[in-house]
């Protein structure tokens, strides 16, 4: 699927009635990793949900190539624009029903590639997904959303609960999907991971 721009317009969104971030404007193209960078609870991951449509922004617009996310079917617009969240949970089963989870039909193939895109051999699609190590489930919450074929991924401090050793293959892997053509949203609360990986930086702090 071919990678949407991804703009804000001085959005602002709020969590409980209480503004957690005003004024954002940012934009992500194909090719491009764009780092939200900022101290945690400051509402980067609210900010994120906007992007979908899980939640709405209270000033401002999200634009997807132009046309105002407010308008768009939401459904159609996570199937463009794919949520990795900071916490995946891995469901009950393999690693294979993990990934076809939610799909009408899953083709082998493509469960097969989508682990390989995530540097992951396809044997560990008969793995209990439960019992994967913490690189291992970032990796398959990655190659999850890659088999809606988005052309844009958001991903919400995908290395939080990782160790130095264990999130540098999570960061080679977003820069490999940028490479790709795919246009990647990264939150990060670590500035230096924000430096390393982005071509754009968005600094957010409290209003």
């Amino acid at each position: 699927m071919a990678a949407p721009r991804i703009e804000t317009q001085g959005v602002a969104v709020a969590r409980g009635g209480r503004e957690l971030l005003r004024g954002i404007d940012l934009r992500v193209d194909a090719g491009q990793v764009v780092a939200v960078a900022g101290p945690s609870g400051v509402g980067k991951s609210s900010l994120l949900r906007c992007l979908v449509r899980l939640d709405e922004p209270v000033a401002g617009r999200v634009l997807v190539d132009g046309s105002d996310a407010a308008e768009l079917d939401p459904c159609a617009l996570r199937r463009r624009i794919g949520l990795v969240a900071q916490a995946p949970v891995m469901l009950a089963g393999d690693v294979r029903a993990n990934l076809a989870y939610g799909l009408e039909a899953a083709r082998e193939e493509d469960l097969r590639e989508a682990l390989e895109a995530t540097g992951l051999p396809p044997e560990l699609l008969d793995r209990d997904a439960r019992e994967l190590s913490g690189g291992e489930a970032a990796r398959v919450a990655v190659a999850r959303a890659l088999t809606r074929d988005p052309g844009a991924l958001l991903l919400d401090e995908p290395t939080a609960a990782l160790d130095r050793d264990s999130a540098a293959p999570i960061e080679a892997l977003v820069r490999d999907l940028a490479e790709r053509g795919l246009g990647v949203l990264v939150v990060t609360h670590d500035d230096a991971q924000a430096e390393r990986l982005a071509d754009e930086r968005v600094e957010v702090r409290r209003p």
